[in-house]
């Protein structure tokens, strides 16, 4: 684990099935950072009663949508500790144009003002691509043992024996939100409410594609490329 560099805020993109969430932690950990998820952030202002938690979960209560400002409050307090220093992961943030700029203007208003001296960057955004065929089946083909939540993939990690789990014999069932009909619905919701978060980095010449239809080590070597390697966007 590399702890000495000043990483910066990261920023990944990708659809349901790219392997963010892998990619995440496996940058968290080679670089000593952490990954920040605007659900866990939500969930421990709620528990805590936090103003914000408070204001959060009346809003919930009535069945409503937490604003964008809440959210990018609860963001500002959580990127300000101290294990954030040298950079972290944002997951799940931003998912709007709109708060993709709110997140700039408040690294170049704010941020830096907050960093013991050091020198902040704007956040590094990388893109998983993966085929949408790849996609699909990445996703559809994912099987769960019933008994303790193995995963498997009928395409890419059968099991020895069809429809069994290799731990502990218990059957694997395709979960409700794994089926193709639903699958389908999720990755052309992300396509059309995250397009513009995707255009409006790329418009600034900040979007580095990566290909997510490697393997998983070598994607992971891209995204260390390209955060070791990021070019003139420090403050």
């Amino acid at each position: 684990m590399e702890t000495s560099q000043n990483i910066g805020p990261v920023v990944l993109l990708g659809p349901p099935g790219a392997g963010k969430g892998t990619q995440a932690k496996r940058i968290a950990e080679h670089y000593g950072i952490p990954q920040i998820s605007t659900g866990d952030i939500l969930r421990g202002n709620v528990q805590r009663g936090t103003e914000l938690g408070l204001q959060a979960q009346a809003l919930m209560a009535r069945g409503e949508l937490v604003p964008d400002d809440l959210v990018c409050d609860m963001v500002a307090w959580r990127v300000r500790d101290v294990d954030c220093e040298c950079g972290f992961i944002l997951d799940g943030f931003p998912r709007t144009a709109r708060q993709a700029g709110w997140l700039d203007a408040f690294f170049e208003s704010e941020i830096f003002e907050n960093s013991g001296g050091g020198k902040w960057c704007l956040p590094i955004v990388i893109r998983i691509d993966v085929d949408y065929n790849q996609l699909v089946k990445r996703l559809t083909g994912r099987r769960t043992c019933l008994a303790n939540g193995h995963i498997y993939n009928v395409y890419f990690q059968p099991p020895r024996i069809p429809d069994i789990c290799d731990v502990d014999g218990s059957p694997l069932i395709i979960r409700s939100d794994d089926r193709e009909e639903v699958i389908r619905e999720r990755l052309q919701t992300y396509d059309v409410q995250t397009r513009p978060v995707a255009e409006y980095y790329e418009q600034k010449g900040r979007l580095v594609p990566v290909n997510g239809d490697l393997e998983v080590g070598e994607v992971t070597g891209q995204m260390f490329w390209v955060i070791e390697h990021r070019d003139g966007n420090c403050l």
